[in-house]
């Protein structure tokens, strides 16, 4: 299934970055002479093998394997990797790829064809439910020609696939080293990407060095980075200022980015670098749930949610209100929540239940992950709770759980109304709808749409011109503020916090805000 541009002070410097664009003002000269760059996160990885994993996982998985396409510094669009590609008709269903010469494995063995072919369709035999194969929906066969060639046939026309091989997710792995029909069960990782996995600490930290047998796009400013994993942003801000670790990843608390952003000793040393984000935070309605199988009473929720507040009194302000499932910044966005329901109100959120025959308090159980989106999420669903029963039409229960188990209830379908983070695998308006519609989705609970499925995403992909597919989209986010089962709440930020004897911060990050981690290197002269 589918998962300030300010100038540098002395206390603290931000840094303006894009997703789309790098441009580094530090000095880029290096020395490893201080050891490894250590990276600090909150974001942990659930599994180490690709097939088990379309999550966060891949945060790991861009560093030490390798993909066909990938996305170089500043690239919007997938750019050569392990291969050449190209489709080869004007139906967009044929795709070819042809491979780097004298490609190895971390471990000496050949990378060719049919290790590509290999890790493609154990992807699709495993079918794991929290793997990637959900991307795969448009494939129809992978076959080989020679030790060099992939041909890749879709059963229908998909401009967007070249996307998804640029994913993460759809990592090559050794045949010798990763069974064809079940998941890796021993520790380690045999990939062929920038790093090596040297060792692994499950939930500690990852220990990654460089991989000499490596052959891609990557240049490599440093040798090693070692990747330690945290409960929470407030300890690793502490290590951050003990000079435990060199740079922040994903995790930052908004009390933490404030204070980051401070005068004040505690800060001397460190800089904020602030970048777009287009990851979103989002309330997700389980049908099978007597109240949210109502569309009056999703409805009436939608219309007493107040993100403005959320943003301000919960995120400091660091994330921005959402009205659609398309962030801003991507072809086909709109502003559907806010054109349908416009500001939060109470009476309006009364007559959609009166009208529906529902004039008792509405109980729901709302359930969020304690250690997957940052400290911050508690707070948030506890803003959510105040308004909804501050309203009077609501009795709200919270409920949590560590993100491990929590991942295995929505998959059951245990929770009637719960919150999903979602960070893209690519950027295209394509990805933030797809991965929620359908039978078998991202979220667990089959949400079929139809006219979403079976015309518009299918028509929008058959155009390899994305502008011109903004009227698809933009009918496909009207069907979902109407059906109300997905209710976005806010776009997110991208927060670095390092060193400032670390550069690379600022260019470090793909569209789909995954750390290239070769990027980051030490200064050793202004």
């Amino acid at each position: 299934m589918f998962n300030r541009n300010r100038s540098l002070q002395q206390m603290a410097a931000i840094v303006s970055i894009s997703l789309v664009a790098g441009c580094s003002l530090l000095g880029e000269e290096s020395s490893d002479d201080a050891g490894p760059i250590v990276v600090g996160t909150t974001s942990a990885p659930s599994t180490l093998d690709p097939a088990a994993a379309w999550d966060g996982s891949w945060e790991l998985f861009r560093n030490i394997y390798q993909t066909l396409l990938s996305y170089p510094n500043g690239a919007t669009s997938p750019q050569p990797d392990a291969a050449e590609c190209e489709f080869t008709d004007d139906s967009n269903r044929t795709y070819k790829c042809e491979l780097r010469d004298g490609l190895k494995f971390s471990n000496g063995d050949k990378l060719d064809a049919k290790a590509v072919k290999y890790s493609i369709d154990r992807i699709r035999t495993i079918n794991a439910e929290t793997g990637p194969n959900g991307l795969l929906g448009s494939l129809d066969s992978v076959q080989t020609k020679g030790d060099q060639q992939v041909v890749f046939r879709l059963n229908k026309a998909d401009a967007t696939f070249p996307f998804v091989l640029a994913t993460p997710g759809m990592s090559i792995v050794d045949p010798d080293d990763y069974s064809a029909k079940a998941l890796r069960k021993e520790d380690g990782i045999v990939g062929s990407g920038p790093y090596r996995l040297q060792s692994y600490e499950e939930g500690k930290q990852a220990v990654l060095v460089r991989n000499d047998n490596y052959k891609g796009f990557a240049d490599r400013k440093n040798d090693a980075v070692t990747i330690r994993y945290f409960q929470d942003s407030g300890e690793m801000v502490k290590a951050l200022r003990a000079k435990d670790i060199d740079i922040t990843y994903q995790g930052l608390a908004a009390d933490d980015i404030v204070d980051l952003d401070g005068k004040n000793a505690a800060n001397e040393g460190l800089q904020l670098i602030e970048g777009a984000g287009s990851n979103i935070n989002y309330l997700v309605f389980n049908p099978k749930d007597k109240w949210s199988d109502k569309v009056a009473v999703r409805r009436a929720v939608a219309q007493v949610v107040d993100r403005a507040a959320i943003a301000h009194e919960v995120y400091k302000d660091t994330v921005e209100p959402l009205y659609s499932m398309v962030p801003s910044g991507l072809t086909g966005h709109t502003t559907g929540f806010f054109d349908s329901f416009g500001n939060p109100d109470t009476g309006k959120a009364r007559k959609i239940l009166t009208e529906a025959g529902i004039t008792e308090t509405v109980p729901l159980t709302l359930w969020y992950t304690t250690d997957r989106y940052g400290s911050d999420t508690a707070l948030e669903f506890k803003e959510i709770k105040r308004q909804l029963d501050a309203s009077g039409l609501f009795s709200v229960t919270l409920k949590s759980r560590p993100w491990n188990t929590y991942v295995v209830g929505y998959q059951k379908g245990e929770y009637p109304v719960f919150g999903r983070g979602w960070a893209p695998d690519f950027p295209d308006a394509d990805n933030f709808i797809a991965p929620f519609v359908g039978d078998q989705n991202a979220l667990g609970t089959p949400y079929p749409a139809k006219e979403i499925t079976q015309v518009l995403l299918p028509r929008s992909r058959g155009e390899s011109d994305r502008a011109n597919v903004v009227k698809d989209f933009e009918e496909a986010q009207q069907i979902l503020v109407d059906d109300a089962r997905l209710l976005p709440l806010w776009q997110g930020k991208q927060y670095l916090a390092s060193s400032e004897d670390v550069s690379g911060g600022e260019r470090s990050l793909d569209p789909s805000t995954i750390m290239m981690m070769w990027e980051l290197t030490r200064k050793t002269s202004w």
